[in-house]
């Protein structure tokens, strides 16, 4: 069986990629997840406001600029709460370059262009094979028109490159008002792949202590239906790599996002969970699957169910909706 993919222009084993997260701190741990068929790993995030918080420290000025700042850094853990600090972050790409045959993907996570990004070049320098820019921000000023928040992941992804030549994806949410054009713009600027989505943590209000609470749980399958929308809507119409990430956890899930479009899928919560042995059921039971159905490759199977092999995409998303709407009111009598 034939489950070799493209993804950032390298040919992965399988779809089956590790998502950024807390796994990436444990080479031990990443090695047995590749000894169980993992095809690629993505570290998790190096932040802006670490960046600029270290630059801060090296000039002895942080406590007089935090509060000044653009970042507003003075709202943000202090350094020693991130699980790894810049340096040692580099130090572990070339740990885990050095523990597994698979490609390694450094992440960035900021929300604009600016002189944080020149460590796209120091984690290319370190052995990375890649790069996954996590644009997180929430477009909530009322003055910023959306050409302008598009903007940003253009500039973003536009200066990184002149740092290096790695392969670069871009960690996209779902808030664009049009995604599959976003996608094409960020594909002409360079960009290799897109993942499909960010995960926007969305807090809590303590409503007797009148607080925000910060909720992170991890995710469930019931997230992929919107990665399969979009998927099933860019396949065809964009030549970069397709990832889904979020709400993938068993071999129908990875199936789905493959029919929809996807060259492969980042799974995290489900190894969060299940660890290597789950990740080695996922595959088993992929490559079960395929066979039974008489599938030769997973290539045969991508893209098959997306919108490009509907004459008339947007009738049938209109269609869809108005009988989804319809079947419930009738079930509902």
């Amino acid at each position: 069986m034939d489950l070799t993919t493209d993804y950032m222009g390298w040919e992965l084993k399988n779809p089956l990629v590790i998502g950024a997260s807390p796994l990436s701190d444990d080479v031990d741990m990443i090695r047995r997840l590749v000894d169980a068929g993992a095809s690629a790993v993505v570290m998790h995030s190096l932040f802006t406001e670490q960046l600029v918080r270290e630059q801060m420290a090296a000039h002895r000025e942080m406590d007089f600029l935090s509060d000044s700042n653009a970042e507003g850094l003075s709202y943000f853990p202090d350094a020693e709460d991130y699980a790894l600090g810049p340096d040692a972050y580099l130090e572990q790409v070339a740990r885990l370059k050095a523990a597994v045959d698979v490609p390694v993907i450094g992440s960035l996570n900021g929300i604009a262009a600016g002189d944080w990004t020149r460590w796209a070049k120091l984690i290319a320098d370190a052995g990375a094979d890649g790069l996954e820019l996590n644009v997180y921000y929430l477009p909530v000023d009322v003055d910023e028109p959306p050409d302008a928040v598009e903007q940003r992941f253009l500039d973003v992804l536009t200066q990184v490159k002149a740092q290096c030549d790695l392969p670069i994806s871009m960690k996209l949410t779902s808030f664009f008002s049009s995604p599959v054009h976003m996608v094409r713009r960020l594909e002409q600027a360079g960009a290799t792949g897109a993942v499909l989505f960010n995960r926007i943590f969305q807090p809590d209000i303590d409503i007797e202590e009148l607080e925000i609470q910060p909720a992170l749980s991890l995710s469930d399958p019931s997230l992929l239906k919107m990665r399969l929308l979009w998927l099933a809507a860019m396949f065809g119409r964009v030549d970069l790599s397709l990832i889904a990430s979020g709400g993938v956890h068993s071999a129908e899930d990875v199936i789905k996002a493959v029919m929809a479009g996807a060259s492969a899928v980042q799974m995290t919560s489900a190894l969060l969970s299940g660890g290597p042995d789950h990740l080695s059921a996922v595959l088993k039971a992929l490559e079960d699957w395929m066979v039974e159905r008489e599938y030769d490759s997973l290539r045969q199977m991508r893209g098959s169910m997306s919108l490009l092999r509907c004459p008339d995409p947007e009738g049938y998303e209109r269609a869809n909706y108005i009988r989804t709407l319809q079947r419930w009111h009738i079930s509902q009598r």
